[in-house]
């Protein structure tokens, strides 16, 4: 059996905010695999199915986004589990919108959710990692996670919560890898772990853009130049 956990905040006033998007990610799962209907267990809101012939628990913790770790925690000691079987699905700050990345483990990014988890649970679980952008400025940030998500932004959201419902079945499989890259060949903006290439500095491109000058091998200037080149020798 493996837990698979979506963050957010319960009630209405919450439902779009963009620190909202691992409830939606549930849902869409949810949708998709055709899961149970939703009942309420362990400070959560519940579902359960299989994906990949594997049971899943589809859970979104009704504590509120600080408190996520009680009621995850509380799931897995229930059924002894350990974090190999958590997968959890939150917002990230610090990523692009659309961009999603998965790691195991690592610090919680200042996301208190994570740090409820991490307290609760230990640190060593899947981290599904959706990018909601940064405004910018981190008194504006309050304001942006708890905001809802920009019309323009179902032109991305939409589409990308489906594919991940699609193929979370790799997620299931531990092969995240596969995961973004069904992401990335769907035209989602998912991120893998691959560093960018370094950019050159505009100064080295127009340096490496520069036409070669010719040197002449006739003419005057030819006899100029093998007579201050055999001077300097």
């Amino acid at each position: 059996m493996l837990i698979f956990a979506g963050l957010g905040n319960p009630g209405a006033q919450y439902e779009n905010n963009r620190h909202n998007v691992g409830f939606m990610a549930a849902d869409a799962i949810a949708r998709r695999h055709g899961f149970s209907s939703w009942s309420r267990k362990f400070q959560a809101d519940i579902a359960e199915g299989r994906i990949g012939g594997e049971k899943i628990l589809l859970i979104k913790p009704l504590t509120y986004m600080n408190l996520s770790g009680q009621s995850v925690g509380e799931a897995m000691r229930f059924y002894k589990l350990g974090n190999d079987a958590l997968t959890v699905f939150y917002d990230e700050l610090d990523l692009a919108p659309g961009k999603v990345r998965v790691k195991r483990g690592g610090g919680s990014g200042g996301h208190n959710g994570i740090k409820s988890l991490d307290a609760h649970c230990g640190a060593d679980y899947q981290r599904v990692r959706i990018g909601i952008g940064h405004p910018g400025d981190k008194t504006r940030v309050h304001n942006h996670v708890l905001g809802d998500f920009a019309k323009a932004d179902q032109e991305w959201l939409a589409p990308l919560l489906d594919a991940m419902a699609d193929h979370v079945e790799l997620l299931v499989k531990d092969d995240a890898a596969g995961f973004l890259n069904k992401l990335s060949l769907n035209g989602k903006a998912a991120d893998t772990t691959k560093p960018e290439a370094k950019k050159q500095s505009h100064i080295r491109q127009a340096r490496s853009n520069k036409p070669q000058i010719e040197i002449p091998t006739k003419g005057p200037m030819a006899e100029m130049l093998a007579k201050l080149l055999s001077k300097k020798s």
